[in-house]
This record gives structure tokens, sequence and C-alpha cells, in this order.
């Protein structure tokens, strides 16, 4: 069978990823493929066909050996049409006219009367964030898994109390491309990579484990350094030793610091799903019908930023072809600003933030966010942590729960230390923050001058879809938060 692609690594000039040629005996015809969307989305209000190759593997070695190897490749289209906020949308694995002309009959079934005037489509730029290179040839099999080894090897020799090691690669590169009635075309091609490093240690009775994740879009190359992977592995190990020494954490209402970076996903939980167009359209959201008012103490500045060179949520354009943007949500704690798709833009009157996204081509896009964090303020962390006389320092989190209609939200922290006299002091284990987003912004009594953003392992689940974000934030205290302990 021959494959739809060629030429993998120069995709300026190469055709044949969706298309038919001299060369594939599959694929869509060029010129039928512009008729059908035409005919598709007249009289709609808006829509698109959505075309995706996608290529991905992962390695995962454990217990001193290679414990899983995987590759796979998929390809398929969305074809979406909008009618008001009624969607028609069809999706197929099979990339042929005869696929898409069944999608076309079937996405034509909301439509009714005389129809819609078609939505004006997105302005083309010329932005380029990160590379067009495929992350999946830039290193060898055998090294990839000798990185590997060499991760779990130095692991064991670092501490003699680290009896697990799990770590693991993976890469993903996508191409994409969106088609509107009247040639309009735009396309982009993704990569995606990870390295996660997992330990457990153990004295005694007593094991705890310690975890650490990098990556954006990028390559191998850049990822698989021997200063990144040991700077991880370090890391890793460090949290499960402290771990080790950990005490119960206190249960009551304190102050809390936040240390900077990855933290931020509690933002982004608790009150930056919150701020996306469509729970605010539909008035299901707590800050729905709050634009223009006070929903953060002053100083709060959050944006959405999808520009950013290289992170992991970066997108030089959404998955509806609109350029992503810095979208300033709130600014000296003032709500200014949602999330927006396309539909949802239009439906609230106003213009998309190049936030649509989506899973896959058999996904529909919806607002997502992209790199979101909240700026620096003036104040030096060690003042912030100086001010806290009886608290908690929380630097990593793991699982966390929220609800969008009140932003109540639970997280564990996985990292976190007591506060005594202004002062760090012992690690504890078992803590937990619990409070409401919409509060917990108008708590915010001191911001450091430290932002930093995750590393980039940020995943954001929502309506049953996956899409990877970053997360960010400077050290930052809460005041009079909620903290679920295990000292009782």
């Amino acid at each position: 069978m021959k494959s739809l692609f060629f030429r993998m690594n120069n995709i300026s000039s190469d055709k044949s990823y969706f298309f038919a040629n001299a060369n594939s005996d599959s694929g869509l015809d060029s010129i039928q493929t512009q008729r059908l969307v035409d005919e598709a989305l007249h009289g709609m209000d808006d829509g698109e066909l959505y075309l995706q190759y996608a290529q991905s593997e992962t390695f995962s070695f454990d217990d001193g050996r290679l414990k899983n190897a995987a590759y796979d490749t998929s390809k398929g289209f969305g074809l979406r049409s909008i009618i008001d906020d009624v969607t028609g949308f069809a999706h197929s694995s099979e990339l042929s006219d005869a696929a898409l002309q069944r999608a076309v009959a079937t996405v034509q079934s909301i439509k009714s009367g005389s129809g819609s005037t078609l939505a004006i489509p997105p302005q083309l730029t010329n932005k380029k964030i990160y590379s067009d290179e495929n992350p999946l040839g830039g290193v060898e099999f055998k090294d990839k898994i000798q990185i590997l080894q060499e991760i779990d090897e130095y692991a064991r020799s670092k501490d003699p109390k680290i009896c697990q090691v799990s770590c693991s690669i993976s890469g993903e590169w996508q191409i994409v491309e969106i088609i509107r009635p009247g040639g309009h075309r735009v396309r982009d091609v993704r990569p995606l990579v990870r390295l996660n490093v997992s330990v457990v240690a153990k004295h005694k009775d007593k094991m705890e484990s310690g975890y650490e994740g990098s990556g954006g879009r990028y390559t191998y190359n850049q990822l698989l350094t021997p200063e990144n992977w040991k700077q991880q592995t370090d890391n890793a190990i460090r949290q499960a030793i402290l771990n080790l020494d950990s005490v119960p954490a206190p249960a009551g209402e304190m102050d809390v610091v936040l240390g900077p970076g990855w933290p931020g996903v509690l933002l982004h939980e608790a009150i930056g799903h919150g701020l996306e167009g469509d729970f605010n359209r539909k008035g299901t959201s707590a800050f729905a019908g709050l634009m223009g008012g006070r929903i953060a103490a002053k100083g709060v500045t959050v944006v959405d930023d999808g520009t950013l060179e290289n992170r992991r949520g970066s997108l030089n354009f959404d998955d509806e072809g609109t350029s992503t943007n810095c979208t300033t949500l709130i600014e000296d704690g003032i709500l200014v600003g949602y999330m927006q798709d396309r539909m949802n833009a239009r439906l609230m009157g106003s213009t998309s933030t190049g936030n649509g996204r989506r899973q896959s081509y058999a996904h529909q896009p919806m607002p997502r966010m992209t790199n979101t964090y909240m700026l620096s303020g003036n104040q030096d962390p060690e003042e912030i942590l100086a001010s806290v006389n009886d608290g908690l320092y929380a630097v990593n989190f793991g699982g966390g729960q929220v609800d969008i209609t009140n932003g109540k939200f639970v997280f564990s922290c996985t990292e976190a230390y007591l506060i005594k006299n202004g002062k760090i002091d012992a690690p504890v284990k078992g803590a937990t923050l619990i409070g409401s987003g919409p509060d917990a912004l108008k708590r915010i009594g001191a911001i450091g001058n430290d932002l930093k953003l995750d590393n980039g392992v940020g995943i954001c689940g929502k309506a049953g879809q996956s899409v990877p974000v970053g997360v960010g934030q400077p050290t930052l205290r809460i005041d009079g938060i909620t903290v679920g302990g295990t000292d009782i």
C-alpha cells in the first residue's frame, strides 16, 4: 500500500498529505473537495473542512527494561456546518471523495429555508512559532532506548533509597489543513514531544514517589539532552526523598503561598474554564454576566497566550484557522475578556480570540485554553513567605476537581511545606486546597515578581476531549483558604 506522505521533512511544497497525485493511489481530489465544501456550507452561518494526519510514538521503560514501544498513524476529516447555535458534523477516517460526499449530506441536514450569510473567514498571517521538523525522525530508535536506560541507571545511582524508576518518551507530528468556501485554506505542521520520569523511594516500611515531566513543540534533540533529563530526574528524586520525611498536613483555614510555575494549574482549572466563551454564553459559568466588574484583587492580571514560541499549548492558528493571540482575561482584577471560538463569539457579538480547539478530526472545536497564566507583581517571593506566620507553602499539585458553575475546587498537593514564623519548615503529606475560584481570586494578598511557566506537561480535559496546554504564575499568597489535612 502506498503512503499518503512522502518527503516528510519537506512540508512546504509537498501536497500529497490529503490529496491524490501521481505518487498516491488514495486521497481526495483537490478541486472536487473544494466544490463539495462550497456545496456543504452554502446557506450556512459558518463551518469548515478539517483535515488531519498524525504520527505518534511512545517508549516506556520500567524496572530496568523496555516495557512498551508503540507507533501509530491516523488520518481523517471532520466536516462541520453551523446555523445559529445548531451544528451539523460528520467525520471519517477514510480520505475519499465518496466519504466526503456522504458527509456533505449529513451536515446539510440542519439547513432550512433560504439560509444565512456565511461568516468571513479568518485573516491569514505569516506567524510561525515552532518548527515543521518531524521529531519522530530526529533520534534513532536505539538511541531513545539508550537514553531511557541511562535515566534508569542514573536515578538508581543517585540514592540507595530509590527502588523503582519509570520513564517514558513520547512524540507526535500532526499536519492539519482547514478548507472553507471560496478557496480559503490554511495549513499547519505541529510537533509535540514529552519526557516523563517517576521514581519511588523506600526507607524501612515507608514508600513515597516523585515525578517530573517536560516537553513542548520542538524536537527530541532539544528534549533529550543530558542536562535536561538529569535535572528532571534529580527533581523527581528530590521529591520522593523529601516525602519520606514528610509530616501529616494540618487542617483548617490558613494563609497559603503558592509557588511559581506548575501551581498555575489551580488557576487553569478553578478560573480558566469559567472564562471560556461557551459557559458564559449559556450562563453556566460562575463569571457569567460579570464583564467589566471586579472579580479579583487589585494587581491580578491573567492572560491566555497561544503565541509563545515552542510552548506546549501554543499554535500558529487554532483548529478553526484563526490566528492565536495573547488575550487578556483579567486586568488589575477587572474581568475584561473571554476565550472565544468562532461560533460562540458570533452569538455573543464578539470576535474569535483563536481559542477554538479540538482533540482530533473526529471532534468538534470549542473554546479551550492555550497557555494560561497570571502576570508578575512587584513583590519579592522571600518577602511573601516572610509575611506568613503560620501557613502552607504549596509547590506542586496533583489531581483536582472543579465545578464550573460555581468554581468550587479541591486540589491535592504533591509537594508542600509548613510555614512557621515566615520560614519554610517541614514537608507535609496529604494536603488538599479547598475553595472556589471566584473567592480565591479576591483573597490574593500578594503577587511575586517571579513569573514562571510550567515545564510543558499540561493536558486539559473538557467535554470528553483532551488537548495540550500550558499554565504558569508567580509566587502568590492566598489569605484564609481552607486546607484539608491528615493531622487530626
